[in-house]
């Protein structure tokens, strides 16, 4: 990807990219001169690379939680089917089979990185790009000039509001993706689809697990601990990975196919293959006989539906224990919420650093605690700033049969504390720590 420091600079704008401008100062600047400038860039972006999303049939991805997974998913079927693709997500870029992750910490990079990626696309010969859109992004600008042909939306629920404001604000910055789609993809089992439904003004296609007026309708499910099974019609899915909310992706997904004329084999055939997404529902293997999940869940819903599955499921006598925190700098209302949630379905919790950047986090720590019910400090929870730490307690305190549930961070390979980004990975955190009890 570009180098950001590297781009073209818009006369008159130059102060805020300047890489010394002070950090209190850039604070002052309103949002809606700071978008000014992220309009120029993108306008800049977009004549410099030649408008490249006209040659590509582009997806563009949104919700607040199963974007990563659903625009995996996407790339998988056009593969299947024998598409040549690229892929920009929050977790990799990939270009007709050669990936590379992403290490931004950004689900949609700047005005530039994307154009010169889907630039250097065209030029691959890829057909399709498969481009997973946030909120900031298209409240910003960055993503203008990006002819979007199809438009999916996996849900709208509380997220990102220390930027939005408000949850109205947030949606109408999701629905600016559909204002312009020749194919709009809805999520009936998400709040006001409606919403989405009346901005489309090109084809439309809706899919729910539970409304009978859906387009794709899921049937038949049946749940596991490491795996989904459904039906569409009279076809059989099976998913490698587990929770309804993973179905509702998968349905996203092959709505998308649909729409691309894909038949229900072949998207089924697709979906099968994954074996899993690095830092979604991930399983890690260990001698200890543990269900050790990493995921990315960090909003609200994502961890009611995570932990809500894992203790439909759980079996007789098995604990669940929790390592999660929230990240500085964001939403400081749903830290409460979290706490809350998680402290209905686990039964120990470890509350720990999720990138808290400038933020103290132990006060992070305390506003997660304050919406805790039912548990006692140091018996059925602990503060635990250091996040291996963390999870060597979860390790420690767990038995064969119960599950440790790590999430926040997924598969990011870095962690944000001030100014710096210090390597760190999830997973190879938890393996290390397991050989620690070998």
């Amino acid at each position: 990807m570009i180098n950001y420091e590297n781009r073209p600079c818009v006369p008159g704008l130059f102060i805020l990219q300047n890489k010394y401008y002070n950090k209190d100062m850039k604070k002052l600047v309103p949002q809606s001169i700071k978008n000014i400038y992220h309009l120029c860039q993108a306008i800049l972006a977009n004549f410099w690379y030649g408008f490249p999303s006209r040659k590509l049939k582009v997806i563009g991805v949104t919700g607040s939680d199963g974007k990563t997974t659903t625009v995996q998913m996407i790339a998988k079927i056009l593969e299947e089917a024998g598409k040549k693709l690229a892929v920009a997500s929050t977790i990799n870029f990939r270009i007709n089979g050669s990936e590379e992750k992403n290490l931004s910490h950004y689900t949609t990079e700047s005005s530039f990185a994307v154009q010169k990626f889907m630039r250097k696309a065209v030029e691959s010969g890829c057909e399709y790009l498969v481009l997973e859109t946030s909120s900031h992004s298209l409240d910003q600008y960055r993503v203008w000039g990006i002819k979007y042909q199809t438009a999916v939306v996996t849900n709208v629920t509380r997220e990102h509001l220390d930027y939005h404001k408000t949850m109205e604000k947030y949606r109408q910055a999701k629905r600016k993706l559909f204002e312009n789609a020749k194919t709009a993809i809805i999520n009936l089992d998400m709040e006001s689809p409606e919403e989405f439904l009346n901005i489309a003004t090109g084809r439309k296609f809706t899919y729910s697990l539970k409304d009978s007026r859906a387009d794709v309708l899921a049937e038949n499910i049946e749940l596991g601990i490491d795996y989904s099974k459904f039906k569409i019609q009279n076809s059989k899915f099976i998913l490698n990975i587990p929770g309804e909310f993973n179905i509702e992706n998968a349905l996203a997904a092959t709505c998308v196919g649909i729409s691309e004329n894909i038949d229900l084999e072949t998207i089924s055939q697709a979906l099968e293959k994954i074996k899993g997404i690095p830092g979604r529902m991930e399983s890690i293997h260990n001698k200890k006989g543990l269900n050790i999940i990493v995921d990315f869940a960090l909003t609200p819903n994502a961890l009611d539906k995570l932990y809500s599955l894992l203790f439909s499921i759980k079996k007789e006598g098995a604990k669940i224990i929790a390592v999660f925190g929230s990240c500085g700098e964001r939403d400081r209302g749903k830290r409460p919420i979290m706490g809350e949630i998680v402290s209905k379905s686990a039964d120990f919790m470890i509350i720990t650093d999720d990138e808290p950047y400038n933020e103290n986090p132990k006060q992070i720590i305390e506003e997660i605690v304050a919406g805790i019910k039912n548990k006692k400090e140091n018996e059925t929870f602990w503060k635990i700033s250091d996040r291996r730490e963390a999870i060597h307690k979860a390790l420690e305190i767990a038995k064969s049969g119960d599950t440790v549930v790590v999430t926040g961070m997924g598969a990011e390979e870095s962690m944000v504390v001030g100014d710096k980004k210090i390597p760190w990975n999830d997973r190879k955190v938890i393996e290390e720590e397991l050989q620690k009890f070998q």
